[in-house]
């Protein structure tokens, strides 16, 4: 197996724990949180979304599909492309409110889509590109698409459990 189908098979699987978390969720069961101050499923979901989208047009030098057509008028938000939903209070949290569980599926979708364009041309040297020299040491292209699919299957298992407790209640 080489690099680009092993990262494309460790993405192909994210848009089916989406649709799991949301699929057939009213508006207001994806606003539910567990508690003052949790997460949603909606949020989590948006959020997972939103640091893929914004990641992976940062390494393509390309608008975010989230400035683009009307996705964050779907949310009831703004189309800033700085808002990834990282360090949001539990208001911002309680802002996101996506028109239905569609909504979030097909941004999903869409920024899906792009990402697995762009896997599908990776070669092994590609992963050596230093992308960030923020860090210490500075974060490579293979860094930065593992910390992205890491940070998107924790918060779809949140997102999914976050269902469960929903569904128990």
């Amino acid at each position: 197996m080489d690099v680009s189908d092993l990262l494309t098979e460790t993405y192909d699987r994210l848009p089916d724990l989406v649709r799991a978390a949301v699929d057939g969720l009213t508006p207001e069961q994806l606003r539910w949180a567990p508690g003052p101050g949790a997460n949603s499923i909606g949020w989590l979901v948006w959020h997972l979304t939103r640091v893929q989208d914004h990641h992976v047009a940062d390494l393509l030098d390309a608008e975010q599909i989230w400035a683009s057509g009307d996705w964050a008028g779907r949310f009831g938000l703004t189309p800033d492309p700085d808002d990834t939903g990282y360090g949001h209070s539990a208001e911002q949290v309680a802002a996101v409110h996506p028109e239905s569980a569609q909504a979030l599926i097909d941004y999903y979708a869409a920024v899906s889509a792009r990402t697995g364009s762009f896997l599908a041309g990776l070669r092994p040297a590609d992963l050596d590109r230093v992308v960030d020299e923020a860090w210490d040491p500075p974060v490579t292209l293979g860094v930065r698409l593992v910390s992205i699919a890491e940070d998107d299957q924790q918060h779809a298992g949140q997102a999914n459990y976050v269902r469960g407790l929903l569904e128990a209640r």
